[in-house]
């Protein structure tokens, strides 16, 4: 394989090990939360941030380009999503959150790399 090791499980694949490394600060992090939230933006973003790992691991098994890359991108979607729920947690002053920012640049990165690699077909 040219020196390249294909990964035998999604949970080879270093984006889908930093995107779960997310879902379980992001766990952390919303344990802090105001009790009145945990239907609302607790909730959200706990589910949002568990797609994003879900949807690269679904992907992963999935033969086609076309179809590994429209789970990535729904991924993608999620990261968006927590991305702004970071924003509105930060601005409701609801604690730090910067580890969790700087984490979901790194998964944004990985994830746009990991599409190109298997040929953006979408």
């Amino acid at each position: 394989m040219d020196g390249i090791e294909r990964a035998k499980t999604f949970q080879d694949l270093i984006v889908w090990q930093k995107a779960h490394q997310f879902v379980l600060k992001t766990y952390d992090y919303t344990s802090s939360f105001p009790r009145e939230e945990i239907y609302g933006l607790t909730s959200q973003f706990r589910r949002a941030s568990v797609s994003i790992a879900a949807n690269i691991a679904e992907g992963f098994k999935k033969r086609g380009k076309r179809d590994k890359a429209r789970f990535l991108n729904i991924a993608q979607g999620s990261l968006e999503e927590c991305r702004y729920y970071l924003i509105l947690s930060g601005d409701l002053k609801f604690g730090d959150n910067s580890e969790l920012v700087n984490l979901s640049i790194e998964v944004s990165k990985l994830l746009t790399s990991y599409r190109r690699a298997i040929g953006d077909s979408i």
